[in-house]
């Protein structure tokens, strides 16, 4: 049995196809496929089920590909203690952001970030939480930064901080006369929603009591997939919006009228780094989790707790 031979069954269990599996790992079919006959002959079993489309392991091949996992962990993780006196990093990141965090975080703490490695490969991928949830299970990003807790046994969770929703309302909106709002001010009818693709939606529900949601009564209903969208519908339809806080940091100073605060407890969503259990690459995660960190307000850290925090899922 030899690490490469574990690496291809991995990859063929990864994209369910040898030839896929090929590509990935850099060699030609034949002899992926070869290698992985060799260590079936080697150890008496059919790792694979190759009458199954896409390849499936057998229920013995789901065994022994569970345990190369952990092979190949412990393997990148002298990788790790390799990398870990070394001033400079090398290697490539993967990540996926959640589009309600991507545009306030990102374009400060990748900056950051790529300051302090500049020889990391790094992508980003804006991604709903189901699919970072996904990609995080089927090995093709490293972690992800999204709205947390998930709750998802095979995941390992780091909260870092609790970000405010604050109100966004039309200029002539009643609500605006309020110095700040509470939960129980907000009409379900009159909030603009992003679609229930998002983590936020079911936050916003939840915080409005599951109540009857937007344009009951109207001639349409708009699910939008992006905060400036529901921004621009506010401002042309009425009604109101919440958004995280951290988008008011590159608002003008005009629309910051349209904006009311909440009163405590101030409704909060809880912001982690996710990654699955066969993670490795501590030293770049915990530089990015720093240049996360140097961007965020103090108040909202997760080491600040404050009673007068209302988190909501």
């Amino acid at each position: 049995m030899t690490l490469t031979q574990i690496q291809y069954i991995v990859a063929v269990e990864k994209n369910g196809s040898f030839v896929t599996a090929a590509e990935k790992c850099f060699v030609t079919q034949p002899t992926l496929s070869m290698q992985i006959q060799k260590l079936e002959e080697e150890l008496g079993v059919k790792i694979f089920d190759r009458n199954h489309h896409p390849i499936i392991p057998t229920e013995v091949g789901k065994t022994i590909i569970e345990q190369a996992k952990i092979v190949l962990y412990e393997k990148n993780k002298i990788d790790e203690l390799l990398l870990k006196d070394r001033k400079e990093v090398e290697g490539i990141l993967n990540i996926g952001v959640i589009p309600t965090v991507a545009p306030c975080i990102l374009p400060r703490a990748l900056q950051s970030f790529v300051k302090k490695n500049p020889k990391v490969d790094i992508t980003i991928n804006e991604m709903t939480t189901q699919q970072i949830i996904d990609k995080l299970k089927s090995d093709e990003i490293d972690f992800g930064l999204l709205s947390t807790p998930l709750k998802e046994r095979t995941i390992k969770e780091t909260p870092i901080y609790d970000e405010p929703y604050v109100v966004y309302a039309h200029k002539d909106h009643p609500i605006l006369s309020k110095k700040n709002v509470s939960p129980t001010d907000l009409d379900p009818k009159e909030i603009w929603s992003l679609n229930d693709e998002h983590c936020m939606h079911f936050q916003v529900v939840n915080l409005c009591g599951k109540k009857k949601f937007r344009n009951a009564e109207s001639m349409f209903d708009y699910r939008s997939g992006s905060l400036m969208s529901l921004i621009r519908m506010v401002e042309i339809n009425g009604g109101y919006t919440l958004l995280p806080e951290l988008c008011l940091s590159d608002f003008p100073e005009d629309m910051m009228g349209n904006i009311r605060f909440f009163k405590s407890p101030i409704p909060v969503r809880e912001i982690g780094i996710v990654t699955n259990k066969y993670f490795t690459k501590n030293k770049l995660l915990n530089s990015f989790k720093q240049s996360v960190l140097d961007t965020i307000p103090e108040e909202m850290l997760k080491s600040k707790k404050k009673k007068t925090k209302l988190s909501i899922r």
